[in-house]
């Protein structure tokens, strides 16, 4: 009997693949940032990213206590969920890690032309707003000289598959009861 068939306490086996992990960050379109406040608690927001090349670019206006905060000290967490993309509920991976603030004209403007036409690509969410978007214009709403373009980089991944733990706990469960019947 394997230890699932008694308790959860190591769920090390149910890790997300690298494949689905990176389908997961490609599709989620939004995530958990988190941060440290002044006093060190953890808070965070949900908020619009892009992933480019290994990173998490997301955008908030100078004033966000986000921004404040990272610029005190940049270590930073970032967590997805596989909950309405494709892939279906259940799957998960959370990013430590360090934010670095942008705040030059070229960087801004990259970003935000990704931002929108990612948005754009999502026109067939049910969002009046994303059904509508125009890109262009949307760049023009984001680029003011209060915004900046945040840049999170991972450095540990704490992926979950609940697929696999599902499966894994499906057969457990098997055993347990195949167990109890010839006791």
């Amino acid at each position: 009997m394997n230890d699932q068939s008694v308790n959860y306490d190591d769920v090390k086996q149910y890790r997300l693949d690298p494949e689905r992990e990176q389908a997961l960050i490609n599709s989620a379109g939004e995530c958990v940032f988190i941060w440290a406040n002044k006093e060190g608690h953890p808070i965070g927001v949900i908020t619009a990213y892009v992933p480019v090349k290994g990173k998490i670019w997301m955008t908030a206006t100078k004033d966000r206590v986000r921004i404040k905060a990272i610029a005190r000290d940049g270590r930073s967490s970032c967590v997805f969920t596989s909950k309405g993309t494709p892939m279906g509920g259940g799957k998960t991976v959370t990013y430590k890690g360090h934010t670095v603030i942008h705040s030059d004209q070229e960087t801004k403007t990259w970003f935000y032309q990704l931002l929108a036409r990612g948005m754009a690509g999502r026109n067939d969410d049910g969002n009046e707003f994303t059904k509508n978007l125009d890109p262009d214009r949307f760049v023009q709403f984001l680029d003011t000289p209060e915004r900046v373009v945040l840049e999170f980089t991972s450095e540990l991944s704490i992926p979950f598959d609940g697929d696999k733990m599902a499966a894994g706990t499906a057969a457990a469960y098997a055993e347990f009861a195949k167990k109890a019947q010839e006791d």
